[in-house]
């Protein structure tokens, strides 16, 4: 069995250096100087560089100038600084750092310049943190309601996925921080992850679950990807021949670092082979006897890995160290920390987050100069968001809650009434959710306090949702529905007082039949960062218009979510069978016919908008041509405002199954009332393929396309054709 992979190995090996040679031009000075250090090693200096010496660092070859590698937690904000060698925290003073909104506030936005900011940011506080590896993005696919991480992905569409990654990958490695682009592939579950095995056709597999990871490689040139926990196909990702050798590497070109998640390494020599560089995270106290330490060595030097095989993986070690001015760059980008401009960019972030479900009698915005009192009412109210997650948990210099908010802005002409509602009954415990258990039992002292806040108010904002006990790494929730009986808080504040607003706080979807039916007010905030409280207190006043659009659909209830529908989530006996394949997200819901909550990408405004004149410069196109869509957005209301238009597509005949909609390009376009602005957006007919599993490769089938102009998938305006030859 080693000699057969082996064989394998040394022949995917020729092609994958092939591969690195042409993406890296061996004859430029970097690679010269790579080869040159690479040849004054010996074997344990080698093997040092491919492991772990503690919780985040990696040892390095001091004789040789080439320093030690620090790595750092997390894609929204610069981790607090961990001890070396334990998960406690090492309680300095001075490691607070600007938090932004997570993955899914991120992609609510639908704004890719935010995503750049954000980037530039961070980058600047890993280098004054002297951190030179960054851990995010994190773009697995939002594939069910359930997975604790949601609220740290971006979105259920690739498309919108890699919109957002790309700018923020670019922007971070511009300050030389390496991104480590995760989890690959196919972590779409906290449950059982650490064991569970992925089956997943070739189709879906390329139009959903990999471009992500395609489009930050080969086009924001992510210099490290983390492999996921999961099996895929019967093979540990981290050893994963298939995705680490064929598309990582050949296919995608990556010359980068492939890393494990934290205590994913599963053995020496088949990891090796595959193609993994670099083990993090295991549990063993000696960090010598690692796969990728000791064991190792025995292997190189028993010839059971090849020489070449570790030089290739040093290589790629200090070609991210090269390419991040480690190696004694004088010019290397010396960073910032809480600026002004930093904490600035953390509130444009969650502001324009905020998406507006539902405003009944235009209750939204709120004139407080009107008003004598307010309730505010929740939990959610009070509550500090930013430490909570595990691996997404940051220490910010400061976190503004709702209540503080609203009391800075307002308390001094508004009488505010502060009452719990409800209380917080889950314990995060990790790995278990059997903290869940037990969370719907109604507090009808809180409810009646709240009741009396309402009834004894102008307006009542009722801030609920979820917190890090269930969005949260480690482990799924259990259903989609408020804990803590917050529904029944919002049907009887309601009934005290129907001016209410609900303000839900979560990171993934919750079952919204019962607050729809009764609040006439319904503002989804996510977790907001550090300036969370300013951001929802200015959308509710008016002084910031929301924006916001969902990144993924709400459904009406779980069962409708295909992974549920069809009975696959979380899997049986260890494994899981995507069998809603393609269907994912709205492209089952708008496919099968199913009406949502909410739709993908729906979001209102205070304002009005007209999306118009859609047309494609011609009519009939080649399958190599470019196809300019024009259409015109005008504010059509009375307040400054942005729309995010989106261009979905479909192929009504074909002899595969295609989505009914599929996503292909949006803008955001930012109006002052009566502006209107033509836009144009660029689709190359390539992008219209689907995958061909039989020809295994990208298939453009001749015939008729439909273009569809929206500001959501369920909504759509305008439609033209178009003819491909």
């Amino acid at each position: 069995m080693i000699k057969s992979l082996l064989v394998l190995s040394l022949c995917l090996l020729a092609s994958g250096v092939l591969v690195a040679q042409k993406a890296t031009s061996p004859g430029s000075g970097q690679e010269k100087k790579i080869r040159s250090m690479v040849s004054k090693m010996t074997i344990e200096e080698k093997v040092g560089l491919l492991h772990a010496n503690s919780k985040f660092y990696v040892s390095g070859v001091p004789r040789l100038g080439i320093p030690e590698w620090a790595l750092s937690d997390g894609p929204h904000g610069v981790r607090a600084e961990i001890n070396r060698h334990n998960w406690f925290y090492a309680g300095w003073t001075n490691d607070s750092s600007t938090c932004f909104p997570p993955g899914t506030a991120l992609a609510a936005s639908w704004n890719p310049a935010l995503a750049r900011e954000r980037g530039i940011v961070l980058g600047e506080e890993a280098r004054f943190r002297k951190k030179d590896v960054l851990l995010g993005p994190g773009i697995n696919i939002i594939r069910s309601p359930l997975c604790g991480r949601n609220f740290e992905y971006l979105s259920e569409d690739p498309f919108l996925i890699s919109a957002m990654a790309v700018p923020y990958i670019k922007a971070l490695q511009s300050k030389d921080v390496a991104a480590s682009v995760k989890h690959y592939l196919a972590n779409n579950q906290e449950e059982n992850r650490f064991k569970v095995d992925v089956s997943v056709s070739e189709r879906a597999l390329r139009e959903i679950y990999l471009p992500g990871f395609k489009a930050a490689i080969t086009d924001a040139g992510a210099l490290t990807v983390m492999a996921a926990y999961n099996k895929f196909r019967g093979e540990w990702c981290s050893e994963n021949e298939y995705l680490d050798r064929q598309i990582l590497r050949q296919e995608l070109g990556f010359t980068g670092v492939l890393m494990t998640d934290w205590d994913a390494a599963h053995s020496t020599i088949k990891a090796a082979l595959a193609g993994l560089d670099l083990e993090m995270g295991t549990d063993k106290a000696d960090y010598n006897e690692w796969y990728f330490a000791n064991p190792l060595i025995r292997a190189i030097k028993e010839g059971k890995v090849p020489l070449a095989v570790l030089d290739e993986k040093v290589t790629n070690v200090l070609r991210v160290m090269m390419k991040t001015k480690m190696l004694g760059d004088k010019t290397r980008e010396q960073g910032s920390m809480n600026t002004a401009e930093h904490q600035l960019a953390a509130y444009h972030s969650a502001a324009e987050a905020v998406v507006l479900l539902q405003n009944e009698n235009k209750l939204l915005p709120i004139d407080f100069t009107k008003l004598k009192s307010i309730a505010v009412i929740g939990d959610n109210a009070t509550r500090k968001h930013t430490s909570g997650g595990l691996s997404s948990e940051i220490k910010p210099l400061y976190e503004i809650t709702p209540l503080e908010a609203l009391t800075k802005k307002f308390g001094k002409e508004v009488k505010i009434n502060f009452a719990r509602g409800y209380e917080k009954q889950s314990t995060f415990k990790e790995g278990s959710n059997a903290g869940q258990s037990n969370t719907k039992a109604v507090d009808w002292k809180l409810i009646e306090e709240a009741v009396e806040a309402a009834k004894n108010s102008d307006v009542a904002l009722i801030f609920g949702g979820l917190n890090h006990d269930f969005d949260t790494e480690s482990f799924d929730r259990q259903d989609m529905k408020f804990p803590y009986g917050q529904e029944t808080l919002i049907r009887e504040v309601v009934k005290a007082n129907p001016k209410t607003v609900v303000v839900i706080i979560a990171g993934s979807p919750l079952e919204l039949a019962g607050i729809v039916s009764s609040a006439p007010s319904i503002v989804w905030a996510w977790y907001g960062g550090m300036e969370a409280g300013n951001a929802v207190a200015d959308v509710l006043s008016g002084k910031v218009n929301p924006s916001g659009k969902l990144p993924f659909t709400l459904p009406v209830s779980l069962e409708q979510s295909p992974a549920h529908a069809l009975g696959n989530f979380p899997g049986r006996n260890l494994k899981v069978n995507y069998e809603e394949d393609i269907l994912v997200g709205y492209r089952w819901f708008e496919t099968k016919k199913i009406v949502p909550q909410f739709p993908f990408g729906y979001g209102l405004s205070y304002t009005t908008f007209e999306l118009s004149a859609l047309h494609a410069d011609k009519l009939l196109y080649s399958k190599d041509e470019v196809i300019h869509v024009n259409f015109t957005v005008r504010n059509s209301g009375n307040r400054f405002g942005a729309e995010v238009s989106q261009l979905y597509v479909s192929q009504p005949v074909c002899s595969v199954l295609r989505p009914a909609k599929e996503l292909k390009g949006f803008e955001k376009v930012f109006l002052n009332p009566g502006e209107s602005k033509t836009v144009e957006l660029i689709v190359k007919v390539s992008d219209l393929a689907y995958y061909d599993e039989a020809q295994k490769g990208w298939t453009i089938e001749p015939g008729d396309f439909l273009l569809h102009l929206g500001n959501s998938s369920g909504n759509i305006v305008q439609t033209v054709k178009i003819v491909v030859n």
